[in-house]
């Protein structure tokens, strides 16, 4: 799985947090644990929202 740089600040009542890669997934989250857990789950469901159970994963260079 890739490293994510997580790029987060404290709100008045809620970590927000957004991926420096992808700064349209963004999330917010009690404790900074809850906002980690939730930022990994927002990025699974937006890149694996239509991919099949069973997958396979290939690098390819540009």
């Amino acid at each position: 799985m890739p490293k994510l740089t997580v790029i987060y600040w404290k709100a008045e009542k809620f970590y927000l947090g957004k991926i420096l890669e992808h700064p349209e997934i963004m999330t917010q989250g009690e404790t900074l644990e809850e906002l980690f857990y939730n930022i990994k789950d927002a990025y699974f469901l937006m890149f694996f929202d239509d991919v099949p159970e069973h997958y396979e994963v290939q690098e390819i260079s540009l």
